[in-house]
């Protein structure tokens, strides 16, 4: 007697089961309902994950630009001391003045130290 009512209840939650899936009632009442803040909290952590790529996304890009602008930094500065070091060589000075006409003359003697007494000072 007992197996009889366990197979029809099985048959009967069975077919109760497959026809709320089929109506409806039982996605939007029972699984919904009692598993909302679940849902909820699954759904804030795929957003946070979702915002968390994009931002590293861009921190990634970010990255990327300022070591190639690093790297064209870089270059422009060797360039710049290299074209400094050839202006600023004697001989290239010495053609610089004289194509301005600035009228400055090279020192035939080395430059002397003038000292200073103490007690001219006081």
């Amino acid at each position: 007697m007992e197996d009889i009512k366990e197979d029809t209840k099985k048959k009967a939650t069975t077919g109760t089961l497959i026809m709320e899936l089929l109506s409806g009632s039982m996605v939007s009442e029972k699984l919904i309902l009692k598993n909302l803040g679940y849902i909820s909290f699954i759904t804030m952590l795929a957003a946070f994950y979702i915002g968390n790529r994009f931002h590293a996304e861009k921190i990634t890009r970010e990255t990327a630009r300022l070591q190639s602008e690093v790297k064209d930094l870089r270059s422009e500065a060797l360039s710049t001391s290299a074209d400094l070091m050839y202006v600023s060589k004697q001989s290239e000075v010495y053609m610089l003045v004289r194509e301005r006409g600035l009228n400055l003359e090279e020192l035939k003697s080395p430059p002397f130290k003038l000292l200073v007494n103490k007690r001219w000072r006081e």
